[in-house]
């Protein structure tokens, strides 16, 4: 559980709030704070700069002060600038805004301070609004249907209006992104980045430091696509106040950018003006973090390592540096300057165990299961009533069984165990290569979103030890279940042998992932290593043939 009490601000609330809070946000200068209760009461505290805690007056406030305009509104997203200015988006996809206003920031079609959060409308209506971000002065969010929409000031180029002049209301951003749909947005000091649903990045506005990782120093007043990006998927992009990270789909990391303080992880303090990948440990990443009022970078592992680096305390760590922390946003309270949180902090209660963690703690307790399955001559206890709630398939041949043990013998004891712990807790914990099994059972039982676990675990669980290995169950696997699929199909004749419409498509290939075809395309973007492992040189004859054939039309063995 994150500790709050570990930003200093947090000294001023009296100790007993502190276990009623859900969310927070520290911003600013580290001075200033607004914090959700789980009765979704909205507080805020501190020095109050240009207006930001939205009391309604200019005075700072050592305890709590509740903000009942917010109050019940369930804030989804927040950001605020440098002057500051605060930004919220509500469960219900609207938009307020308060604090500093010199550049229009807040969008209201005014350049006043604003004391008390005021609802930003214009050209927003009819519109739901997902997740805002801030820049130093101007400010971005991203609707429901892939829409941007920017305002604030614009002396680089920032809103990515064509322009340098100031936007004092919500603009759409349009250019290159006109028939996009955007599904993540970050902003640097004076920059901004999207990126869209195929994975590609674009960026705009300010570039002296490089920021903008197009190969050059100009700035940028439309949004320009990453080229230097070309083939890899990006998941997640933060800012920092003048670098970039970017997290893909198979957990790589790239940093580019002011590198003054080894902001980047490259191990120098030489800008970027491209992509660099930063490599941790061989460790697959699963989260970056940034933000622009810092010159700190921080990632977590799949394996829950938590990194730091770039300003540390005023010191300068120039490569990924493994902490004791448990989440990135502790690096932030304790190494950045000032003391800020790099997101709306979501904080887990910890006085009662919730309906998901209470089943999550049941699954495979002898003691309250009434039902075991046998796999590979180990037990694993469930209860039949949770089997026949979450899963269609033990729905029909549970209902009227008896049954206290149940053999299975289809899949191996990790597959069915993990199946099973999914049905408890919308999780898996399994390894690369039992995933491909897991996703075959996944397809028999017609349980999409396991596959899609499925599918990312592989993703991000590839290596060049694993890929031919992974490469061979893939093939395998989309064999096998062409085979079930072609079955299918020969049972759905019409009673003169003649099959109906084709089913298979829908079973051979998921539109998410071909695997056959990602595990192939790491093998040929990692073929040194690849084919120096031992399950290359074991390979199947027929595997490696076709292997080379297809490997060779993609220009793999091109001078």
């Amino acid at each position: 559980m994150v500790d709050v009490g570990k930003w200093p601000i947090f000294a001023l609330c009296p100790q007993e709030d502190l276990k009623f809070i859900r969310q927070a946000c520290v911003f600013g200068s580290g001075n200033e704070v607004l914090y959700i209760t789980k009765n979704d009461e909205v507080f805020v505290m501190g020095t109050n700069s240009s207006g930001c805690l939205g009391t309604g007056d200019a005075q700072s406030s050592i305890e709590p002060r509740c903000l009942s305009v917010l109050s019940g509104k369930r804030i989804v997203s927040l950001s605020c600038g440098s002057g500051p200015h605060v930004v919220i988006v509500t469960s219900d996809g609207e938009v307020y805004s308060w604090g500093h206003n010199a550049f229009s920031q807040l969008g209201n079609g005014s350049t006043n301070q604003s004391l008390t959060p005021g609802q930003v409308s214009t050209n927003l209506v009819n519109k739901k609004v997902v997740n805002v971000t801030c820049g130093s002065h101007h400010s971005m969010v991203c609707t429901s249907d892939g829409e941007v929409y920017a305002w604030g000031y614009n002396n680089s180029g920032q809103i990515g209006s064509g322009s340098t002049a100031n936007q004092p209301i919500p603009r759409r951003v349009t250019s290159c992104l006109q028939n996009k749909v955007v599904v993540g947005i970050a902003c640097g000091q004076m920059s901004s980045m999207a990126i869209v649903d195929n994975g590609e990045v674009y960026a705009w506005g300010y570039n002296g430091n490089g920021q903008l990782g197009l190969g050059s120093s100009g700035n940028q007043p439309t949004p320009c696509r990453i080229a230097a990006l070309q083939g890899i998927r990006v998941e997640q992009i933060v800012c920092g106040y003048a670098h970039t990270l970017a997290l893909t789909d198979e957990g790589g990391m790239y940093a580019w950018g002011a590198n003054s303080y080894g902001q980047l992880g490259t191990g120098n303090k030489s800008n970027q003006s491209y992509p660099v990948q930063v490599c941790v440990d061989k460790e697959r990443i699963v989260e970056i973090a940034a933000c622009h009022s810092s010159h700190t970078s921080a990632a977590k592992s799949q394996s829950g390592q938590v990194y730091m680096w770039g300003q540390c305390r005023g010191q300068a760590v120039i490569a990924p540096h493994i902490t004791h922390f448990t989440c990135t946003d502790d690096v932030f309270a304790c190494f950045s300057t000032p003391a800020i949180m790099w997101r709306l902090l979501s904080v887990e209660p910890d006085d009662h165990l919730t309906v998901a963690e209470s089943l999550r703690k049941e699954f495979d307790n002898p003691e309250t299961a009434d039902l075991k399955f046998l796999v590979d001559e180990k037990h694993i206890h469930v209860h039949k009533v949770l089997l026949q709630i979450r899963c269609e398939h033990f729905r029909s041949i549970l209902h009227e069984s008896n049954e206290d043990i149940i053999e299975m013998n289809q899949f191996s004891y990790a597959v069915f165990h993990a199946f099973l712990e999914y049905l408890y807790t919308d999780n898996i914990s399994i390894s690369p290569e039992d995933a491909i099994g897991l996703l075959e059972l996944a397809t028999m039982y017609r349980e999409n979103r396991l596959k899609q676990l499925c599918q990312q675990t592989i993703k991000q669980g590839i290596c060049e030890e694993n890929a031919v290995t992974l490469l061979s169950a893939a093939v395998k696997y989309d064999a096998q279940t062409n085979m079930k699929a072609l079955d299918i199909d020969i049972d759905r004749n019409d009673g003169a042998g003649i099959p109906n419409t084709r089913i298979p498509i829908e079973l051979r290939r998921d539109s998410c992932l071909d695997l056959e075809d990602f595990c192939f395309r790491f093998c040929i973007n990692h073929m040194t290593m690849v084919t120096q492992t031992d399950a290359f040189a074991d390979m199947d004859n027929d595997l490696l043939k076709n292997f080379i054939n297809k490997a060779s039309k993609a220009g793999a063995f091109k001078n």
